[in-house]
């Protein structure tokens, strides 16, 4: 039986004798990174939870990875490098954090609009309903669909068997008697 060969190895090296460290260095920065950056964005993406600040973190390592790039002896040690660059560079942002929390005698936040009266929101309830009961059926219905099951107004003509435009003019006539309607008229 043949053993499959490696495609990163040399021609006659089988897959299982195959190691990295016989692998030729890079000719080239832009070589290396085109050949290893996918593998590196992994590693970089279980550092971080953002995968948008997973290809800050590697470009930041690869930065640092091409000023180095000279002093490097061993470029069969670069993912070595590397990974070393991406868990220092992640280490240094995580210690360098701005913390934008501050104790404080007096809360920051705005006293709030006061909380409605339940009273008076039933109030307002019961005066909104008895207005709609006032509207013809047809209006009433579809005020109903429209506002209160909040369907849309291709939904609502579905559901009435009628024509967009229809629900449209109709709902518009409807608010319109809603508006003058003495009993909402203190809500504007």
């Amino acid at each position: 039986m043949t053993t499959p060969l490696c495609a990163n190895a040399p021609k006659g090296v089988s897959h299982a004798s195959y190691h990295p460290k016989h692998a030729p260095p890079y000719k080239s920065f832009s070589s290396y990174v085109r050949a290893r950056g996918p593998v590196l964005l992994r590693t970089a993406r279980s550092l971080t939870a953002n995968p948008s600040d997973a290809e800050d973190l590697l470009q930041t390592a690869l930065t640092k990875t091409y000023v180095a790039w000279d002093r490097i002896e061993d470029h069969r040690a670069l993912d070595v490098y590397v990974r070393r660059a991406l868990v220092n560079t992640r280490t240094s942002q995580w210690r360098k954090r701005k913390v934008d929390e501050f104790a404080c005698e007096e809360l920051p936040e705005p006293a709030g609009l006061p909380a409605p009266d339940p009273a008076e929101e039933q109030v307002l309830h019961d005066a909104m309903w008895r207005a709609v009961m006032k509207l013809p059926d047809r209006q009433r219905a579809m005020v109903v669909l429209r506002y209160y099951e909040d369907l849309s107004e291709v939904q609502t003509a579905e559901v009435l068997g009628v024509s967009v435009g229809t629900v449209k003019s109709a709902v518009s006539r409807a608010l319109g008697k809603l508006r003058q309607d003495p009993e909402l008229v203190p809500v504007r």
